[in-house]
């Protein structure tokens, strides 16, 4: 076997690659891997789904794979990124998605005509499907849908809630009418009358003014059902259902979310339309009770793909991430990772990574610059010309102040509780107990599970086992977590701080210790 040379053409073709594709786009959809078998299929069904995961577990890949098999299928597919309209106020937002869905469908109505070689066919059935004036006068379905953006378009300039003052006219007609009588007696008792009229009419204008405040939703309301039809005549005529991708709705208000999937779920009931959405779960509000209900509800309106493959699934997580850089080492023709990686570096970038897709590649990337490096520096190192676990741990303690900058620029809003439990769970394993695991009661319900929750979807803790049962606490169960390696490894590294092997065969003592369970 010849000599690894890290510094090689291939692998520096596999660095670059690595870099290019850890974040997902439509040209690294050749590159999909499936997380779990069928999971592509469902998110091309016909079903309205919320596919959860954290970032960078791969929901955007996921969501684009899906649409893009769906559109060389010839179905009319939109798919709009969420994270354009962070910030935007409610109704804005929705009034904007709204606007980029149906220019989106325009283009895919316009590329299937092109395709089928027959657009005046398509827009012969568009005029007949539709049965509208309004849009039948149009020259094509992509313009129909046009005058619809431009209406909304007009909306969104609008200031809502603004007073407006309208004047309407109205006409009045007046008549009148002058005559003269004349009498005329004649013998006996009778009398010949006569009357001479003078009739005419006189019209006048009047101004009306009425005060009012403008609504954007209530005109969004009142286009419900205009906007429904509208959407039910895209998979008629293009004789295929009809599929919106709204990926990374946590992107935007978490009091909105709701409200914009509840409008799409009311314009693509019974249409044969359906809606995709990616979502970090723990951040996101899908469905809101009331009377009536707002948004999605899971298990009647909708149905949930899950991406999150944890810690706790140690073994599918490690097959799922080393066959994602498989696929960059075959494109770039680089040598195996069994090649490049040193007895437990692969098992480490997995831990360092808490499961996540995007995670392992930079960590590989950093990790390969590490090994380098040292290389450099000391080319006969006695670790080797692999990629060894300590060159994978300083990667770890690097990659960790992406994460940190992650969580403060995500969390703006709601960062005091979040801050504020992080700060206590660190010092807890790093000061108190010198473990990088710790354990939470199930029987726990206070509204701290729920930042706990939160700092597991941003990836600073990391769920490794769901039961777990203390020695001296009979009748009780709990949840092991660990504490990010990137807070205590490379440059932060703690010495003295046991690290819990809980993927390995043996380890479950090391878990059942009173001692770990952290006060929530």
């Amino acid at each position: 076997m010849p000599q690894l040379d890290l510094n090689s053409q291939e692998i520096e073709r596999l660095a670059t690659l690595v870099e290019e594709g850890a974040r997902a786009a439509s040209q690294s959809v050749p590159r999909f891997v499936e997380p779990a078998r069928g999971t592509l299929r469902r998110a091309s069904s016909r079903r309205h789904h919320i596919v959860f995961g954290r970032r960078g577990s791969g929901k955007t890949s996921l969501l684009l794979k899906a649409a893009d098999d769906l559109s060389r299928g010839l179905s009319p597919v939109a798919y709009v990124d969420l994270e354009r309209f962070k910030g935007h106020q409610y109704p804005d937002v929705l009034i904007s998605v709204l606007i980029e869905s149906l220019e989106s469908f325009a283009k895919a109505l316009d590329d299937s005509a092109a395709h089928s070689g027959s657009p005046s066919a398509l827009r012969a059935l568009w005029e007949r499907v539709t049965r509208r004036k309004k849009i039948a006068d149009e020259v094509s379905p992509s313009l129909s849908i046009k005058s619809v953006v431009e209406e909304l378009s007009h909306q969104l300039s609008l200031t809502d809630d603004a007073e407006v003052t309208e004047t309407k006219e109205a006409s009045q007609q007046q008549s009148r009418s002058t005559g003269i009588s004349l009498a005329v007696p004649t013998p006996g008792s009778s009398t010949i009358g006569a009357t001479l009229d003078d009739r005419g009419e006189r019209s006048e204008r009047l101004a009306v003014q009425e005060t009012l405040r403008r609504s954007k939703i209530e005109f969004l309301l009142n286009r419900t059902l205009e906007y429904s039809r509208l959407m039910a005549s895209i998979p008629e005529v293009a004789g295929r259902d009809a599929y919106l991708f709204l990926d990374d709705l946590y992107h935007i208000r978490r009091q909105d979310q709701p409200h914009v999937l509840d409008y799409f779920h009311r314009l693509f009931k019974g249409n044969n339309v359906w809606l995709k959405v990616g979502t970090v779960r723990h951040r996101s509000a899908w469905f809101q009770a009331g009377d009536p209900p707002v948004g999605l509800n899971i298990g009647d309106d909708a149905d949930e793909i899950n991406l999150d493959v944890t810690l706790e699934a140690f073994g599918t997580a490690r097959t799922f991430l080393t066959n994602i850089l498989s696929v960059f080492i075959t494109e770039s023709g680089a040598p195996k990772a069994s090649e490049m990686f040193a007895e437990g570096a692969v098992d480490r970038l997995v831990l360092g990574s808490g499961g996540v897709a995007r995670d392992f590649l930079g960590l590989f990337r950093r990790s390969l610059d590490r090994a380098r490096a040292r290389l450099a520096e000391r080319p006969g190192h006695h670790r080797g010309p692999r990629i060894g676990v300590e060159d994978v741990n300083l990667a770890i303690g690097e990659y960790g102040d992406n994460k940190l900058q992650e969580f403060n620029r995500d969390t703006l809003g709601d960062r005091t509780e979040l801050d504020s439990l992080f700060g206590e769970i660190s010092a807890f394993c790093t000061e108190e107990t010198n473990a990088n695991c710790f354990l939470i009661d199930q029987a726990s319900s206070n509204d701290r599970l729920a930042s706990l929750n939160e700092l597991m979807d941003l990836r600073l803790v990391h769920l490794v086992r769901s039961h777990v049962t203390v020695s001296g606490r009979p009748g009780r169960l709990f949840k092991a977590y660990m504490l990010d390696v990137s807070l205590y490894t490379g440059e932060r590294k703690r010495r003295d701080l046991q690290l819990v092997d809980f993927w390995r065969r043996g380890s479950e003592e090391q878990l059942r210790r009173a001692g770990l369970i952290f006060p929530l």
